[in-house]
């Protein structure tokens, strides 16, 4: 079968240089017995996955004509070549076992995987992936940063997140317009948040959703007793002075002074 032709709107580039290839897989350094691949597209890093002792690959891909390569060019894989949306995807219903993450991930959707990833952190130990340079700094991204937002918090409070290497334009087919960064995220071992996980959510998201204010007016949105801790140093911080730990004391404060108590 002839090479697979890249799709816009699926956000396809295919990488084409076998060495970043290799140590793009090289950096998933200890994985489980099961790994998934996101957008294998025409398996650049699955020909490295499938080469990797001890491990049980299954790979899921969107686009059919990519599918149909991969069930040519990797005829060992063919049961566990997945035509799907990850998006879409129950993981504890495909996997019974912890499953490590890996894939160039397409530009489009890397928000959305990562959000994924992090609904799904007590299933995934490890994820390493390829994404827009921009979006692989600002999830690695600490307090003081331009980039620290939403994502950089909530998976920061479950994941070591280590920005690993750039790689440039000219190694894509067809070139983005943008570089890409890889970077490798691996499970910390916080169990569990010191506070309500649902609302450490819904916080961080209204914080961060009126980055240029003070807490104390971002905070608007959501009801509790907000007399009760107007003294509060929190209040006065914009969010990117606070760590993952100053979240979760905010969320604390937030728990312990709901309206009318």
């Amino acid at each position: 079968m002839s090479k697979v032709k890249a799709k816009k709107h699926l956000g396809q580039h295919f990488l084409n240089d076998l060495s970043i290839a290799q140590r793009i897989v090289d950096n998933l350094t200890f994985p489980p017995s099961s790994v998934l691949e996101v957008g294998p597209g025409m398996g650049v890093l699955t020909r490295f996955l499938v080469q990797r002792p001890g491990i049980k690959l299954k790979v899921i891909e969107l686009d059919n004509e990519s599918v149909d390569y991969l069930n040519e060019n990797f005829p060992e894989l063919r049961s566990n070549i997945i035509y799907g949306d990850f998006l879409k995807l129950d993981l504890n219903e495909l996997f019974s076992e912890p499953v490590s993450l890996i894939g160039n991930f397409p530009y489009n959707i890397s928000g959305p995987i990562f959000f994924k990833v992090f609904e799904n952190r007590n299933l995934m130990p490890q994820v390493v992936g390829m994404l827009q340079k921009e979006v692989a700094e600002r999830l690695a991204a600490g307090p003081g940063s331009k980039t620290y937002g939403v994502l950089s918090v909530l998976l920061q409070a479950f994941y070591d997140i280590e920005y690993l290497f750039t790689v440039h334009e000219n190694v894509f087919t067809p070139p983005p317009k943008v570089k890409s960064g890889v970077i490798r995220l691996v499970r910390n071992s916080v169990e569990k948040l010191e506070c309500d996980e649902k609302l450490f959510v819904k916080v961080v998201k209204a914080v961060f959703n009126q980055r240029r204010k003070a807490i104390r007016n971002s905070l608007k949105a959501i009801p509790f007793n907000k007399e009760a801790i107007a003294d509060h140093d929190f209040l006065t911080r914009r969010p990117e002075q606070m760590s993952v730990n100053d979240f979760i004391e905010l969320t604390k404060l937030v728990e312990a002074n709901p309206l009318n108590a």
